[in-house]
């Protein structure tokens, strides 16, 4: 299993073997612990649970979920996969080495919340004309007003912009530093920094 629960350090940039500058995100990673592996039989698909960080306060049914990892995770996700290796066991830890540089990834993250956005700048719409008695600036126009006498949904609309699960795919692995646990990316990653990102391996 190649996947991981990381933090986003920020952006810097590298030159690469060609001599082209390239902006790469960092992503900071502790220990990732597995809690659980989901079967099949058991559980009706094929997962992995897995924890990092440690919690100030556990109740009693989730340090009894921990028990046998041993650990106190804060941040707990699942990574779904098509099968369980028999790598896979309960208390294995994941460091960064799991990756290697040239891999492709998929990152996920929650992207930045920038709250409640009108239609210009949440979905591109153009502004009405100022002159010849334009009136309508940064209005949304018309969404419908005779068949089907609803609003389908949907719509382009103003509304909540950002705060949302966002994914980027085949981003590269250009970085990976063992002794400070660091994995750098290609591009840009979803999220504010310290945010938590899921990076997991490009099928």
């Amino acid at each position: 299993m190649k996947a991981l629960i990381t933090r986003k350090v920020g952006m810097t940039s590298t030159i690469n073997e060609n001599g082209v500058v390239e902006a790469i995100t960092l992503l900071s990673v502790s220990p990732n612990v597995i809690t659980q592996v989901k079967t099949t039989d058991s559980d009706g698909y094929t997962a992995v649970q897995v924890g990092t960080e440690k919690a100030k306060k556990l109740g009693k049914s989730l340090k009894g979920h921990f028990a046998a990892a041993k650990v106190e995770p804060k941040i707990v996700r699942e990574f779904r996969l098509p099968e369980i290796s028999e790598d896979e066991n309960v208390g294995k830890e994941i460091l960064a080495d799991v990756f290697s540089v040239g891999e492709h990834v998929h990152v996920t993250a929650t992207s930045k919340g920038k709250g409640f956005a009108g239609t210009i700048k949440r979905h591109n719409f153009h502004r009405g004309r100022k002159t010849h008695g334009g009136r309508s600036y940064r209005r949304p126009g018309s969404i419908g007003s005779m068949y089907p006498q609803r609003i389908f949904k949907g719509k382009k609309m103003a509304g909540q912009m950002g705060h949302e699960q966002v994914t980027v795919r085949n981003l590269v692995v250009t970085l990976v530093d063992p002794e400070l646990q660091i994995i750098g990316v290609k591009g840009a990653v979803p999220g504010p920094r310290k945010g938590i990102v899921l990076v997991k391996e490009a099928n």
